[in-house]
């Protein structure tokens, strides 16, 4: 009894039958492997300390993405010394203005 829903067993036929193409160029591949082999290599381990809420949203998101806590938060911090990873400062000016009373 086979465990793939219909479409994965269209998207496996279509492979088989050699109806799927690559879309990527050989060097875009290659670029890609590079990529993925840089930064499946983990040969550093840090400890940190979270508060017990933020560790909570941190396991719920990963849940949701489908992968373990600690690879998300790898790859959010990846991504933030890649600087592919930005503050959205508007929304938190924006919240402070709204939090801070004015004078009259």
């Amino acid at each position: 009894m086979s465990k793939l829903d219909p479409y994965e067993l269209e998207v496996l036929e279509a492979y088989e039958s050699g109806k799927l193409k690559p879309i990527a160029s050989k060097a875009e591949l290659q670029r890609m492997r590079t990529a993925a082999r840089a930064t499946s290599i983990k040969d550093k381990r840090l400890n940190i300390r979270l508060s017990s809420a933020d560790l909570l949203d941190i396991q719920a998101k990963a849940l949701a993405e489908g992968m373990p806590y600690q690879t998300l938060i790898a790859s959010v911090l990846h991504k933030y010394v890649a600087g592919k990873l930005a503050e959205k400062a508007p929304a938190v000016v924006s919240a402070q203005r709204r939090l801070t009373p004015r004078s009259t």
